[in-house]
């Protein structure tokens, strides 16, 4: 039986999903970009899986957001 994917990823398991290094995945849950809990004595952060797929699709519809600017000032421009 295959086990269900965790709940939470530690920042190098969100790193490698965004194929960003950790220090950039730190900076983004430290600027509340992506959303992120500390736990245990140490205070490791943890980004739920959900969290994780809630800043993707923000990503996404960001960079569409920039495309159709980019659109409209090219058709603006001729």
């Amino acid at each position: 039986m295959v086990s269900p994917s965790p709940r939470f990823l530690t920042l190098p398991d969100v790193a490698e999903v965004l194929n960003v290094t950790v220090r950039q995945v730190y900076a983004l849950v430290r600027s509340g970009d992506l959303r992120g809990i500390q736990i245990g004595g140490r205070g490791q952060w943890r980004v739920e899986q959900v969290e994780l797929e809630d800043y993707i699709q923000r990503q996404y519809a960001r960079a569409q957001a920039n495309l159709s600017e980019l659109d409209h000032e090219h058709s603006s421009a001729e």
